[in-house]
């Protein structure tokens, strides 16, 4: 299984809550490294983080390149907060790739966050 490595900076801007979240966001990300390019998405989220206890589901379009590849990928994740302690659960999801992407799964793991906002991530490739 591959083991790739990039960056990213997200951007979000707050949108009308809908039915079933407690708070809507549109996010935009820029990707260096082995995923290369931008991707656009949705976040809806639930709770109440300074409590330490929330949630939110995020999905979204990545256009560039997988370790030289060129194509289109959805990347979807679950993240969970309980008792201040973070869990997330971030994929490929089956399906979603195009062109020379096409059947690239995987999952991806955020190593951590600089100061700066800068994600340092790992994508482990099936």
């Amino acid at each position: 299984m591959p083991r790739l490595s990039a960056t990213f900076t997200v951007t979000t801007h707050p949108g009308e809550p809908l039915p079933g979240a407690w708070n809507r966001f549109a996010l935009a990300k820029t990707w260096q490294g082995d995923l290369d390019g931008r991707s656009e998405g949705l976040m809806l989220t639930a709770g109440d983080p300074a409590s330490g206890g929330a949630g939110y589901v995020a999905t979204e379009i990545f256009e560039g390149t997988l370790d030289g590849r060129r194509g289109r990928l959805t990347l979807q994740q679950l993240g969970t907060m309980t008792d201040g302690e973070p869990a997330l659960h971030y994929v490929i999801a089956p399906g979603s790739g195009t062109e020379e992407l096409a059947g690239t799964t995987g999952t991806v793991t955020i190593d951590g966050i600089g100061d700066d906002g800068v994600h340092q991530v790992t994508l482990d490739l099936d």
